[in-house]
């Protein structure tokens, strides 16, 4: 197993599944300055941005648990 992959893939997964919410819960004028997405004064959610990076988060999720796995022996 790949342990310091898997535990980066779990919590890349984790602050995409996060970021998704915060995506979805503020408008993008209430978004940090950092996270695209971001014009001032845009009450405007970016509903789009929440399901991509929640879609992306899923993913990372599924790639860590296909490397959690146990390795076939052929």
């Amino acid at each position: 197993m790949n342990k310091p992959v898997v535990a980066l893939a779990v919590i890349l997964g984790i602050l995409f599944i996060l970021l998704s919410g915060l995506y979805a819960f503020n408008p993008a004028g209430s978004l940090p300055h950092f996270i695209p997405g971001y014009q001032a004064g845009l009450m405007k959610h970016h509903y789009t941005h929440a399901i991509g990076s929640f879609l992306v988060g899923l993913a990372v999720f599924a790639f860590a648990w296909f490397q959690s796995g146990k390795k076939s022996s052929k």
